[in-house]
């Protein structure tokens, strides 16, 4: 008996690799930028409490 092989095909449908770690490096860069301005702010804030004092 002869054995069919199936044609190569992608083992799974949707992204690439290479679009799923740009999707999570753009995702994480995006949560760097809102805990740097969160930072800003709270360092702004506590500058201007000290300078009351």
């Amino acid at each position: 008996m002869e054995k069919k092989n199936a044609p190569a095909k992608p083992s799974k449908k949707g992204q690439t690799r290479e679009d799923r770690l740009k999707a999570a490096l753009k995702a994480n860069m995006g949560r760097r930028k809102a805990q740097a301005r969160v930072r800003a702010v709270n360092k702004a804030d506590q500058a201007e409490t000290e300078n009351k004092d």
